[in-house]
């Protein structure tokens, strides 16, 4: 170790130690980094893997210095944020550490450990605040608070405090109600009417408190403040404003269409129509989706609400009739927003997501729909808006409705598709092209990208627009033009797909192109929306081999790439996600049996030819390759990114990558270490069926090898058990199966929570399903997590059962030829003869070859096999079942008890002579057999 001079080197080394628990030597391994390192990234991941140790060492002064030198580089670090929290709680600085972990709860909204964290601060401040004599009840401090904030001249720190107190008092029931009672809803308003950021936030956020599960004070507040109102204060163009408005909406509908399940006693006897609120609700939305009046982030919102809770969650739920009546007074709105040109004068406040979100609403509202009758009204209402735009004397509308086709095309591409073959559609795109206005080009390349997703688009694009795609290239000088005529030329060029023989363009011009993508990828002087045109280029090309090792082996464009996965611009992952699935091949691929290849050959049929670096050694090279790079951290990131824009496609884009990463053991340990095993929990809860079933897979590798307290720490250990159990399952193929049942038999053995949690997701009965299986590793894994099972009373209960051969099924295995198996067979029953003295009996019911099975055991020349069959003959004798004890000792059993207590000492087999001795010992106090002397 001495001898490395390599920054990354100490810090891997340094995370060994740390996860051997060698904190001593991780400090000192990660000093040495930190004094070598020149990479600000790299040494801020190190400060923070320097603060866990001294949090560890409580050290905490040590901890928080270092974690506030991560968070020096990037902000929004929660491990770093966290962190200092822990050590500035533990130094007494409760208001600090309350900030801290309010980021923390921000980024990850839904992370119960900080939720957690922040209720328990929030209550030790407000326990420690002081107030006047007298002023020490609820309704007191409602109102200090308020005064405080209300004052103009107090303390800005205290006026801060007070507004914190105040958001998680309204959290908890009893504060909300009070606040509700003590006039709060008028006070709130005041705060509003403040228009001061910090105590516009400060108010939504207690309203949001008041709202959470309770349908009557949501309906209250809704009216006493008023829809429009609320409207009208997220629609200011302030991200952070409107992001709360949005969660208090949010929040108001889960209440008032009883999203949020919990009880609130005497309300639940109140009868409360909320359909008409909910009903005004929808209909300002909609009217803010296409209002001048609204700001960028005000209309993200919007169509955020509208895609969370216009389409049914559950495609049995019967209701669509929100996604219907959106479509009526809603659809041409939205559109109308996909249509947008930022260039043009007079268009909707956007962000750079505004047109992407809308896209995936017509996605979610076109997929709710039940009949071809609904489908049909669909597109003739987008078909009546696209033809209504066209106009040959004004050329803005004619672009606006190129756009807008290109807002259905990235959302219900059926429909888009459809219109795109519509006589006049495509020459109009190729004439736009040829225009001398730069946005009319910059239109129409977009919209003829996104119209070549099928073979026979591409097909008449090739023979009709790639020349003109060419002259856009090399005649632009706006860099926005050329790059997007780029990735045309890229996608058109990938039309084959993975097919080597199907490939548009001559030998070499991919590459060409693809170097080109890279070039401009790694341009930080352009701005992010460019750049990720470059991303979208490699999307397509990286589906040839060549291009896919050249990428991988360009580290500064790989790392650019990981950088902007990690930035604000979130529409930036589909093309991210698309790319890293190429490089890895783990994109679906169907098996072709040789038989069928050989026959499609002779009868001249077209037979798909694999590229010769698609091989799997190639693949491999590339992971580690990737590993290296930093993949993993730029996927972690990915994962934390708003639902809205993480697909269900993505999700399982990335789970596919995920699990090809996990395919090596040795990488493991890696994705472990840079956090891939948190990323993959929700992959493996939310998401399509097929993604759900590769992130579980990808969890199941990870803690079948790895310690799954280091893997998966605190309470995220708990959430991998569902995933898991989802595995052992008849449609999940064996190697799923087997690695299920590895991970949790690894995870059954570190506690008796862990075991009740995998008890509590009904995985017995499956288990119990797999030891009967006929592949032998499936048994074994299957009897090796029952083994550690056994420990649970629900699962002795189920062997004390009668009418079964689940014992039976043990005994048997104890004479199986695989050792491993016979071990954990063994194992189990050593266990519940110990815990259950009445399996001791039964155990010699169930089977006539049970003595021969047990001799067989106490004779194993593998001492641990040896050791659970001596475990077992004492177990016996300790039953209670004296004339079973009578039995043995009548039997050969009491001479190799003599042979074994006899031996001499022996380190080797020590615990199997000790085990033997005791069980002479308990015979003698049985009175079954006498010392040579008596």
């Amino acid at each position: 170790m001495g001898e490395m001079a390599d920054p990354i080197q100490f810090k891997d080394e340094g995370n060994k130690h740390f996860q051997a628990g060698e904190v001593d030597k991780a400090i000192e391994c990660y000093t040495k980094a930190i004094k070598l390192c020149t990479d600000k990234k790299v040494l801020a991941v190190v400060y923070r893997n320097r603060s866990a140790c001294f949090l560890k060492k409580e050290s905490y002064t040590n901890a928080a210095s270092d974690a506030s030198k991560a968070i020096d580089v990037d902000a929004a670090d929660v491990k770093a944020l966290f962190r200092r929290c822990q050590a500035l709680e533990k130094l007494g600085k409760l208001d600090m550490a309350f900030k801290d972990v309010q980021r923390c709860s921000t980024i990850e909204p839904k992370n119960k450990t900080f939720l957690e964290t922040l209720r328990r601060l929030g209550a030790e401040i407000q326990a420690k605040v002081c107030y006047p004599l007298g002023l020490f009840s609820t309704d007191s401090r409602v109102q200090n608070m308020f005064d405080i904030l209300l004052d103009e001249e107090m303390d800005k720190d205290k006026k801060e405090m007070a507004a914190n107190n105040l958001v998680v008092l309204a959290r908890e029931e009893a504060g909300a109600e009070r606040i509700f009672q003590n006039n709060g809803v008028p006070l709130l308003l005041d705060l509003l009417e403040t228009g001061k950021v910090e105590m516009v936030l400060a108010a939504i956020r207690t309203f949001a408190g008041m709202c959470t599960g309770h349908k009557a004070r949501a309906m209250a507040i809704i009216h006493l403040v008023g829809i429009d109102k609320l409207c009208s204060i997220m629609a200011v163009d302030n991200e952070d404003i409107a992001l709360a408005t949005c969660d208090l909406f949010q929040c108001i509908n889960d209440s008032l269409t009883g999203g949020d399940r919990r009880i609130y006693g005497k309300e639940e006897a109140l009868v409360l129509d909320a359909s008409k609120d909910l009903k005004s609700i929808l209909m300002a939305l909609l009217e803010m989706v296409a209002s001048k009046k609204v700001s960028g982030h005000g209309r993200d919102q919007a169509l955020n609400l509208l895609t969370r809770n216009v389409p049914r969650k559950d495609k049995k739920d019967p209701d669509h009739s929100k996604s219907l009546f959106t479509i009526d007074h809603g659809l041409k709105k939205i559109l109308k927003v996909c249509g947008q040109i930022p260039d043009l004068p007079d268009q909707l406040p956007m962000t750079e997501n505004t047109q992407l979100i809308a896209s995936v609403l017509l996605d979610k509202l076109w997929d709710d729909l039940r009949c071809d009758p609904e489908r049909d009204n669909y597109r003739e209402v987008c078909d009546e808006y696209i033809k209504g735009k066209f106009d040959p004397n004004d050329m803005d509308r004619n672009i606006h409705a190129i756009n807008a086709l290109s807002g259905l095309l990235q959302g219900p591409f059926e429909v888009g598709n459809q219109l795109v073959g519509r006589q006049g559609i495509m020459e109009m795109m190729v004439a736009l092209c040829g225009s001398e206005r730069e946005v009319d080009q910059m239109v129409a390349v977009e919209a003829l990208i996104h119209s070549s997703t099928k073979m026979s688009r591409a097909s008449f694009i090739i023979t009709n627009g790639v020349s003109l795609l060419k002259d856009i290239y090399k005649k632009t000088k706006n860099d926005k033009i050329k790059i997007r005529a780029l990735v045309g030329l890229c996608k058109l060029g990938s039309a084959g797909g993975d097919d080597y023989s199907m490939r548009q363009f001559a030998e070499g011009s991919t590459e060409k192109l693809a170097k080109q993508c890279r070039k401009w990828l790694c341009n930080s002087a352009m701005d992010t929306r460019t750049r990720k045109w470059a991303i979208e280029g490699l999307a397509y090309l990286t589906q040839d081999a060549d291009v896919k090792d050249d990428f991988v082996e360009d580290d500064p464009a790989m790392k650019a790439m990981f950088d902007l996965a990690k930035s604000k611009d979130k529409t930036i992952l589909y093309a991210v996600a698309c790319t890293l699935v190429n490089c890895t091949n783990s994109y679906e691929k169907k098996d072709i049996m040789p038989e069928l290849v050989q026959l499609a050959k002779f009868s001249k049929q077209h037979v798909p030819e694999q590229h010769p670096k698609d091989k799997k050694d190639f693949i491999q090279k590339r992971v580690k390759r990737m590993l290296k790079g930093g993949v993993i951290s730029a996927l972690t990131v990915m994962v934390k990114a708003d639902n809205l824009l993480l697909t269900d496609q993505t999700k399982e884009m990335l789970a596919r990558v995920f699990l090809a990463l996990a395919d090596d053991p040795k990488d493991r340990g890696t994705i472990c270490a840079h956090g891939g095993g948190k990323a993959l929990i929700p992959l493996a809860l939310e998401g399509s069926a097929i993604g759900k079933v590769r992130a579980a897979h990808a969890l199941a590798k990870i803690a079948a090898v790895s310690n799954p307290e280091i893997a998966f720490p605190g309470e995220r250990i708990y959430e991998v058990v569902r995933p898991l159990v989802s595995l052992l399952h008849p449609e999940r193929d064996g190697v799923q199966n087997y690695e299920a049942l590895l991970s949790l038999t690894n995870l059954a053995g570190l506690n008796d929570k862990l075991r009740v949690k995998i008890l509590k997701e009904k995985a017995l009965p499956e288990i119990e399903q797999y030891m009967f299986e006929d592949h032998d590793h499936i048994r074994q894994a299957a009897t090796e997590c029952m083994c550690n099972l056994v420990t649970c009373k629900e699962v002795q209960d189920r062997y004390l059962e009668d009418g079964n051969d689940r014992l039976k099924l043990l005994v048997l295995m104890c004479v199986e030829d695989n050792e491993k198996l016979q071990r954990a067979a063994a194992g189990g029953l050593a266990m519940l003869t110990a815990a259950q003295k009445k399996l001791c009996t039964k155990m010699t019911l169930v089977t006539l070859q049970w003595m021969e099975i047990l001799q067989r055991l106490i004779l194993h020349d593998q001492p641990q096999i040896q050791h659970r069959g001596l475990v077992i003959v004492y177990n016996m004798l300790n039953s209670d079942d004296n004339e079973l004890a009578k039995k043995l000792m009548e039997s050969e059993i009491l001479e190799i008890l003599t042979v074994i207590g006899k031996a001499m000492d022996n380190p080797k087999r020590q615990i199997v002579i000790d085990v033997a001795r005791t069980c002479l010992v308990k015979a003698m106090d049985l009175g079954l057999i006498k010392t040579e002397s008596e």
